[in-house]
């Protein structure tokens, strides 16, 4: 009955896979790649993640996926230096943005090339829906008068939320619902035009509907940006993502690894690791 029941997850999985993969991108925006080098990372003296290389193409959906605790946020983390924001954090490898370590580059410089989304929406709560848009164009000095507007109701269109929002800009961004504030914050991420956008398991605070619009978003999203994702639901990946990345603890340590990585399809049908399959049908995880 198990191994029954196994194969019928596995083919529901893949099946989830094919019917998104198979439709065609029309790309518009061409991104560069993420590319991770040997990359270890540290919280004071404990070691989070260990020996980490992968390369995320550009205009594609990355995935990464794994048990709690097995270093998914902290890995999305360091490719933007959110990580370093933690005192007592350091990383040592190289992570790769067209051809530049980006750990050698200014921050602030960075976080404008490779924006983030969290796991709960955190709009400014002080600020109106339209200032919480244009809260990254004021910080670093971008567009101004008509071409400072267009940019807030481009990334609005963006995030498709526009047409919910554009008769109450100046309201409170906190008036919204969860799913669409949510999609307010990756507004905000899209307004300064990164190349990168990064989801730290964005959908884990919302219902099943405000879920499949930020799922069916990022499909949007692809044609113009690289998006990384780390998420629990296994569905989510198998749906949106194009590679998946698999993390695991280390046998021998309390530290995370990453296990195999390639097109989600082969990941989820013809996983070379044991464990991945194991926890991609719920064996364990």
């Amino acid at each position: 009955m198990i191994e029954l029941e196994k194969v019928q997850a596995t083919t529901n999985l893949a099946r989830m896979v094919i019917d998104w993969q198979e439709k065609p991108l029309d790309v518009v925006r061409e991104t560069s790649p993420l590319e991770v080098d040997h990359l270890s990372a540290w919280y004071g003296k404990s070691k989070a993640i260990r020996d980490v290389s992968m390369k995320m193409d550009g205009n594609r959906v990355t995935a990464i996926i794994g048990p709690s605790g097995c270093g998914k946020s902290t890995l999305i983390r360091c490719l933007n230096r959110m990580h370093e924001v933690i005192p007592g954090a350091r990383i040592e490898g190289k992570i790769m943005l067209d051809g530049e370590n980006i750990l050698d580059v200014d921050a602030v410089r960075l976080r404008r090339r490779v924006g983030m989304v969290f796991q709960k929406p955190n709009p400014f709560p002080t600020m109106s829906i339209s200032d919480n848009v244009s809260a990254g164009l004021r910080l670093n000095r971008m567009f101004g008068g008509k071409s400072y507007n267009e940019q807030v109701e481009k990334s609005l269109r963006q995030a498709a939320l526009w047409d919910e929002v554009k008769d109450k800009l100046n309201e409170p961004a906190t008036n919204l619902s969860g799913g669409q504030q949510q999609r307010l914050c990756i507004a905000r991420a899209l307004a300064v035009e990164p190349e990168v956008l990064l989801m730290d398991e964005p959908c884990s605070a919302l219902d099943p509907i405000a879920t499949l619009k930020i799922e069916e978003l990022m499909r949007e999203l692809v044609n113009h940006y690289t998006i990384v994702i780390v998420t629990h639901n296994m569905q989510q990946a198998a749906r949106v993502s194009d590679a998946t990345a698999v993390m695991m603890l280390a046998n021998d340590e309390h530290v995370g690894e990453m296990i195999e990585h390639g097109p989600t399809r082969e990941i989820f049908t013809n996983p070379k690791d044991r464990r991945t399959e194991d926890y991609i049908t719920g064996r364990f995880g």
